[in-house]
């Protein structure tokens, strides 16, 4: 038996390729280009804002949101499944112990003399070994810490999600807010307007025609309010849930336009290979998929098992722990195939199939990876360089706004150019604060789009 194990041990070997990991072409650089300091894609970036409360939300959101807590789990499942795997390649050690009441025949000699009714009572330790020879449970225990790693990365991939959607809804909600200020000013100022033209109308001293259209004006910006207070009430409800609260109020901190930009991240396309969670969770599924064909081939190997046990039987309790009663037995047992009909054929098949789908989802996260930093980059500057000329479209409005109506009291044109400039200035006030919200969440997207080390940084569950 001692030579047998030796044998054993000295034949096993691991079936199926070796993990390779994959080489993936990068491009040198991003379609736009930014030199900044090395450590930024690192920084805690959500900080860089200036606003206190979007920080605590952030800090909240990473403590309390259930996406995470899910996350974490799946990791625990994971590291589940490895002990159990790994703990296939040492002997398993267990005992049993029964008590039977039993009736002999009479003509196999098995009956106790005068009695053909009789007890048994029984207890063993046993043992059970299934040497590892071909490297099938290498292989799963391989695949398995692949999946770990996969979900441990995944979980980062829930971080960053989770704190680039609290920074965007906060920002969300911000922008909402001064869309609603403006429109009800808007609205107070159409009011009045409004009040005056009435007057006027009791008087004779303007037509239907012109009240008629103040009054339009005016309900124009009144059905605008309810309108933002119905989003700026959904969007307090998103970021609750990211927050991991129930739907409610949300604290406030700096208006929209007091926030500030971050820097721009610096980084190259080859380096979303080292950081991006998403990009490392499917290549550890890869090398999950690509052990999974040697769990497969080995399958075409013969197993060999060694079991035995040590214990006492006896059909008198009296006699049970005696000597006499004694009993054991070890195996060893060579198992294999001859004929499956393609059933291993078509497992090693089935393998091969799955680590093909799986280095294709791995090209296309890298290259969807670099689409969403490409576009995050040219959405950055694009957005920026959009917001600075409504910015000033919106100060031009304001000065023909207030042209158009000292015009009208004049008497040197209709109100049709006041209504037109007032209307024109409350829809650019609107996109102007549309559009800074876009550009602060395209840096959002950005730094997220990067991934970046702050994420082990900020993980709750390291």
């Amino acid at each position: 038996m001692r030579r047998l194990l030796t044998l054993a041990l000295l034949a096993g070997c691991t079936v199926g390729p070796d993990w390779q990991q994959p080489k993936v072409p990068t491009p040198p650089a991003w379609r736009i280009d930014y030199a900044q300091a090395a450590d930024l894609a690192n920084a805690r970036w959500w900080q860089a804002f200036g606003d206190p409360v979007l920080d605590q939300l952030v800090d909240e959101s990473l403590r309390n949101n259930r996406d995470l807590l899910q996350a974490a789990a799946r990791v625990d499942q994971f590291l589940g499944a490895l002990r159990t795997t790994r703990s296939q390649l040492y002997p398993q050690i267990g005992y049993n112990g029964a008590v039977s009441r039993n009736r002999a025949s009479e003509t196999n000699g098995l009956a106790p003399p005068g009695d053909r009714n009789y007890s048994l009572y029984e207890a063993a330790l046993g043992a059970s070994w299934q040497i590892d020879l071909f490297g099938r449970v290498r292989r799963q225990a391989e695949a398995a810490q692949a999946q770990v790693y996969a979900t441990e990365q995944g979980r980062r991939g829930v971080v960053l999600s989770v704190v680039s959607a609290t920074a965007t809804a906060y920002i969300g909600l911000r922008a909402l807010d001064r869309q609603l200020e403006i429109a009800r000013a808007t609205e107070e100022n159409y009011a009045r307007s409004l009040r005056l033209f009435e007057a006027r109308h009791r008087r004779g001293a303007v037509s239907e025609v012109e009240r008629s259209q103040v009054e339009s004006q005016y309900r124009q910006a009144q059905a605008a309010i309810p309108s933002f207070e119905r989003q700026v009430a959904q969007q307090e409800n998103l970021l609750s849930v990211l927050l991991g609260r129930n739907p409610g109020d949300v604290p406030r901190g700096k208006p929209i336009e007091q926030l500030l930009d971050p820097v721009i991240p610096p980084g190259l396309p080859a380096t979303l290979l080292e950081r991006r969670p998403d990009i490392l969770q499917a290549e550890q599924n890869l090398r999950a998929a690509n052990a999974t064909i040697g769990v497969a081939k080995s399958l075409y190997f013969p197993t060999l098992s060694l079991t035995g046990f040590l214990g006492l039987s006896s059909s008198s309790l009296s006699d049970f722990t005696k000597s006499a009663s004694g009993t054991g037995a070890i195996v060893a047992a060579l198992a294999g195939p001859i004929f499956t009909f393609g059933g291993i054929e078509g497992q090693v098949a089935s393998a091969q199939a799955g680590e093909r789908e799986a280095l294709a989802l791995y090209q296309q996260v890298v290259l969807n990876a670099l689409r969403e930093t490409n576009d995050a980059l040219v959405g950055v500057q694009k957005l920026r360089e959009e917001y600075d000329a409504l910015a000033k479209r919106t100060v031009a409005l304001r000065t023909y706004a207030r042209l158009s109506r000292s015009r009208y009291e004049g008497g040197a044109t209709s109100y049709i150019e006041v209504l037109y400039a007032e209307n024109e200035l409350f829809t650019a006030e609107l996109a102007g604060i549309s559009t800074l919200a876009q550009r602060h969440a395209e840096l959002v997207n950005l730094y997220k789009a990067l991934g970046g080390g702050w994420v082990d940084a900020v993980d709750p569950a390291r």
